[in-house]
């Protein structure tokens, strides 16, 4: 199978992560979504690849002092190995590096595991986005306080 890589998202890597993207979310980013994030300004894009397949992903994007996780994603064969941490371990080493403050992101209300996952790595539920995802279901604002955190 080979070693897992983790990496800067490349154009080649688009049509993996897309792959990924539509099986792992049942309100999937599009395609061009993922191909804009590429050539766009304040964003940090990782791909975890074995050998040449695509396993996880994380899309963030920065503007100041903050970080917003838009995606993050492992394939299923591959969760509860370590991989989602090492993404977000990758963000916060990110973050620390360019003074952000915080990090944020949204976790359907109804993704308990997310949530827990989260809140493991110091996340705190901020509030609730009511009919947040296209099918109407309410998103929870998490938040990190990168500068209080060791």
């Amino acid at each position: 199978m080979g070693e897992l890589e983790i990496a800067i998202v490349r154009q080649g890597d688009i049509d993996g992560v897309h792959r990924l993207e539509v099986s792992a979310f049942p309100s999937p980013w599009r395609r061009e979504f993922f191909e804009s994030e590429l050539h766009a300004d304040g964003r940090f894009n990782l791909v975890v690849r074995r050998g040449e397949e695509v396993v996880g992903y994380v899309f963030a994007m920065w503007f100041f002092d903050e970080m917003h996780v838009n995606k993050i994603a492992v394939a299923e064969s591959e969760r509860r190995r370590g991989i989602a941490a090492e993404l977000m371990a990758r963000c916060l080493e990110f973050a620390r590096a360019n003074r952000i403050k915080t990090i944020t992101l949204e976790v359907r209300k109804s993704n308990t595991g997310a949530q827990e996952f989260y809140r493991r790595l110091d996340f705190e539920a901020s509030y609730v986005r009511p009919r947040y995802y296209p099918d109407g279901e309410a998103a929870v604002v998490m938040t990190k306080d990168v500068a209080e955190q060791p």
